[in-house]
């Protein structure tokens, strides 16, 4: 005997399971709402055993809920974003159900008490992580700004990271300095001046340039600032430029 309600409510819970563990290892910033919705979503998939269809066709509805399931909890960016949510959906469910089968085979007890019991005991300590996580990603996140700077009338969009570490002032008018990629600006190296600055590596010279203006989050503009050019890759996802202290303080 199959019920179905019994059912229903294990799949969502372990959708919701699923989900969860893989914003965690995706360091992912997603609502518990739409894990919920996205685990609701999933559970339809349960329905497809009360239906006569090929097997082909099951795989393929059931591949189509997932892609569903994975918009809903992390939206859509781009699609390597996307294809990697997928990826590791499919990882997290299928070490999940073997963790759950391992169980099952040295343990004699009914499969569904066993199930909601493992759940149970799982899914507490999992969100305690996640909760942990979304704290610190949120302090992170205090730090990210909406930057718009203007360089030889143009405009340049970028995602800046507040470093309190950001030391670096030009020499000459003790100017705060901004960090931004080279390949972020087309420039001419006839053009800024050149900064000494000393790292544990040894000293060397920053080739800046100076900016018309900066617009940081739409509120705060600050003009003639000074911005480096580095070849060093930033170790912050999804960042283009590193912000100065004092730009943000005037």
């Amino acid at each position: 005997m199959v019920y179905v309600d019994l059912v229903l409510i294990l799949n969502i819970w372990l959708d919701f399971l699923i989900i969860l563990i893989e914003a965690l290892i995706l360091k992912r910033k997603i609502s518990i709402k739409r894990i919920i919705f996205s685990s609701i979503i999933g559970s339809l998939s349960t329905f497809l055993l009360f239906f006569k269809i090929s097997s082909k066709l099951v795989y393929i509805l059931k591949f189509t809920i997932c892609l569903i399931m994975c918009l809903i909890a992390f939206k859509f960016k781009n699609l390597k974003y996307f294809i990697e949510n997928i990826i590791y959906f499919y990882l997290v469910s299928i070490i999940l159900a073997g963790f759950i089968f391992l169980i099952k085979e040295n343990i004699k007890i009914n499969s569904f008490k066993l199930n909601f019991f493992l759940l149970m005991l799982i899914t507490p300590i999992f969100l305690y992580i996640y909760y942990k996580k979304m704290k610190k990603i949120n302090n992170h996140y205090n730090y990210l700004h909406n930057i718009k700077l203007y360089y030889q009338g143009i405009l340049y969009s970028f995602t800046g990271f507040l470093d309190t570490g950001n030391k670096l002032y030009d020499q000459y008018k003790h100017r705060p300095i901004i960090l931004v990629h080279t390949t972020k600006i087309p420039f001419d190296y006839s053009k800024g001046l050149l900064v000494p600055y000393e790292t544990a590596c040894g000293k060397s010279l920053l080739k800046c340039l100076i900016s018309e203006k900066v617009i940081i989050d739409n509120n705060i503009e600050r003009k003639n600032v000074v911005f480096g050019l580095t070849t060093e890759a930033f170790k912050i996802e999804n960042v283009d430029l590193i912000l100065h202290s004092d730009i943000m303080g005037g």
